[in-house]
C-alpha cells in the first residue's frame, strides 16, 4: 500500500462479504442528468440517495440496478474479481482514501469514471475556453527548469543542504515517486487532479509526467515539491476530489481504475504526512523583534546591537537598534557566525558599541542564546595562538583573496582577533573576528602547498616579485650601458 514510502505490492485478504464502509457520494449538477451504467441509461435522482458504485471497475448508477444485497458491485463477475485479486483491492482502496484492512473495507467515492461520464457533456462545450487559457503567455522571467533542462545541468540535491528547509528529512524522494497534481490538460469547468511521476529532479523542484503518457514528454510540467498543489497517491480520495484523466489520452484506455492499479503496485509517492513536515520545518526559532548582537558593518572590529525585522526561509533581515527610519539593515541567516546573543561580546572581551538607546522598546526582547550555533571548545592548554603570530586569513571584504595576516588579539572561547597585513587601520577598526575553529584561517605555507596565490602585504613584495624586479633591472642597466659604450657592447 502507500503508506509513506513503502510498496504498493503488500497483500491482504479481502472477501466480497465483508463488512461495508459508505458514504454519500456528492450529486452532481442538475445540468447533466443522464449517466450510463452496464449499457442502461439513468436518469440521476435529485439529492444523494438512490446511486451506487462497484468498488470494482469503478462504475456509477442506480442502486436497485446493482448486484446483490448490498450493491456493491455492477455484476457478478465485478464481484468474484474484487475477492480474487488481493492486490488490486489494496491499490483501489488507497485510491479510494482507505489503506486496506485485512476485510479491504472500501470507501464509497466518487470514482473517475463516474466523473467522466458524467461530466462528458462538458468537454466538447468548453474545448475552445480550454485552448484560450492554453495559449496564454505567461510572465518572461527566470524559470529553473527550462535553464536546467536547455543546459543540461544537475542541481545540487536538498539533502546536501543541512540548514535548508526539508535538508534533513528530503528522504526518499527520487524519480519515479508518483504523486497527485491538477490536471492542466482538462476543459471542466472544476478543478480536477490526476497521477504524475517525477521524471526529474532539481532541488525542490521536480519535472513531473502524468501518468498514461509513457515517453511521451510534451505534457512534461516543472513543479515545486513543497507547493500545496502536490500530494501523496489517495489525497483526492481521502479529500472527496476527482481524479480524470488528462484530455490527450483520454481514449487510450476504457477502464483507468484498472490501468492505475497496474502502473501502481510496487510504486513509490510522498509520505503521507509529507505536507506537515514542509510547514514545520518552515518554522524557525528566531521571531521578530528579537535582540541579538551582530558585526558593526562600517568597523569590522566591534559588534552592535541589532533587531530582527524579518525572518525569511531561515534568514533574518537585521535592523541596527539605533535606525530610526529602519534603513541602516542587512540579511544573514540565522546560523552565521555574525550574529550572537546579547551579551556575547562582553563575555569573550570583543569590542562592543553601546547603543545610545537606553532601554529596550516597546515588544523588543533578548534572543535567547540556545538560538545561536555552537562553536567547537577548543584547548588552549598546549600550544595556544598568541598575539603577533603569523598566519594566512581569508580577507572578510574581500572573500576571493587569502592574505597575509597577524593575530592582534586574542580573546576567550577560542575567538581571535585577525589583522589583514598592509591595509590596517591605525585604529584596527578593521580587524576581524574569527574563531580558532573557522575554515577561513590557514597555517603559513597553505598556500604553496595548494599551488594558490597569496596576496602579500600592500607595498610589499614576494620574494618571486622582488627575483622578477632585480632581474628586470639588472637587463635594463646592461642594455644602457652598452648603449653608452659601443665598444664594450662588442665585446659582450
Amino acid at each position: 500500500m502507500f503508506d509513506g514510502y513503502d510498496s504498493c505490492s503488500e497483500d491482504t485478504s479481502s472477501s466480497s462479504s465483508s463488512d461495508e464502509s459508505e458514504e454519500e457520494v456528492s450529486p452532481l449538477p442538475s445540468s447533466l442528468p443522464i449517466i450510463k451504467n452496464n449499457g442502461q441509461v439513468y436518469t440521476y435522482p435529485d439529492g444523494k440517495s438512490g446511486m451506487a458504485t462497484c468498488e470494482m471497475c469503478g462504475m456509477v448508477g442506480v442502486r436497485d440496478a446493482f448486484y446483490s444485497k448490498t450493491k456493491r458491485f455492477c455484476s457478478v463477475s465485478c464481484s468474484r474479481s474484487y475477492s480474487s485479486n488481493s492486490k488490486k483491492a489494496s491499490i483501489l482502496a488507497r485510491l479510494q482514501g482507505k489503506p486496506p484492512t485485512k476485510k479491504a473495507k472500501v470507501l464509497q467515492k466518487q470514482p473517475l469514471v463516474a466523473k467522466l461520464a458524467a461530466y462528458a457533456q462538458y468537454q466538447a462545450t468548453l474545448q475552445n475556453q480550454a485552448k484560450t487559457k492554453a495559449a496564454a503567455v505567461p510572465v518572461e522571467g527566470f524559470s529553473w527548469g527550462s535553464y536546467i533542462n536547455s543546459n543540461s545541468f544537475t542541481a545540487a540535491p536538498v539533502t546536501c543542504f543541512k540548514h535548508a528547509p526539508m535538508g534533513t528529512c528530503w528522504g526518499d524522494i527520487s524519480e519515479g515517486v508518483r504523486v497527485e497534481v491538477p490536471n492542466t490538460d482538462c476543459s471542466l469547468p472544476t478543478k480536477v487532479f490526476w497521477i504524475a511521476g517525477i521524471v526529474k529532479l532539481a532541488g525542490y523542484n521536480a519535472l513531473l509526467r502524468y501518468e498514461g503518457f509513457e515517453n511521451d514528454s510534451n505534457l512534461d510540467f516543472w513543479c515545486n515539491v513543497c507547493g500545496s498543489d502536490i500530494h501523496p497517491v489517495g489525497w483526492c480520495a481521502t479529500s472527496g476530489k476527482p481524479l480524470v484523466p488528462p484530455r490527450t489520452i483520454q481514449h487510450k484506455y476504457t477502464n483507468w481504475k484498472a490501468f492505475l492499479v497496474k502502473r501502481l503496485t510496487g510504486a513509490k509517492t510522498l509520505p503521507p504526512d509529507f505536507s506537515q513536515k514542509v510547514s514545520e520545518s518552515m518554522q524557525y526559532p528566531f521571531k521578530t523583534c528579537m535582540r541579538v548582537e551582530v558585526v558593526d558593518k562600517t568597523h569590522l572590529c566591534r559588534t552592535r546591537v541589532a533587531v530582527v525585522e524579518n525572518v525569511i526561509g531561515g534568514r533574518l533581515r537585521l535592523v541596527y537598534e539605533e535606525s530610526e527610519d529602519k534603513t541602516d539593515d542587512f540579511w544573514c541567516h540565522m546560523y552565521s557566525p555574525l550574529i550572537h546573543h546579547i551579551g556575547w561580546s562582553r563575555s569573550i572581551g570583543h569590542r562592543f558599541k553601546r547603543s545610545d538607546i537606553t532601554k529596550k522598546q516597546d515588544g523588543h526582547f533578548d534572543a535567547p542564546s540556545h538560538l545561536f550555533m555552537k562553536v567547537k571548545e577548543v584547548d588552549t592548554a598546549g600550544e595556544w595562538f598568541k598575539e603577533g603570530m603569523k598566519l594566512e586569513a581569508i580577507d572578510p571584504l574581500n572573500l576571493s583573496a587569502i592574505c597575509v595576516a597577524t593575530i592582534r588579539k586574542v580573546l576567550a572561547d577560542g575567538y581571535l582577533m585577525i589583522g589583514i597585513d598592509g591595509s590596517e587601520a591605525a585604529d584596527g577598526s578593521d580587524w576581524f573576528c574569527y574563531h580558532a575553529t573557522s575554515p577561513s584561517i590557514f597555517p603559513v605555507g597553505f598556500c604553496e602547498i595548494n599551488m594558490i596565490e597569496l596576496t602579500p602585504p600592500r607595498g610589499r613584495f614576494t620574494i618571486f616579485q622582488l627575483t622578477h624586479l632585480v632581474n628586470s633591472l639588472a637587463v635594463v642597466v646592461v642594455v644602457a650601458w652598452g648603449k653608452r659604450c659601443p665598444y664594450q657592447q662588442q665585446l659582450v
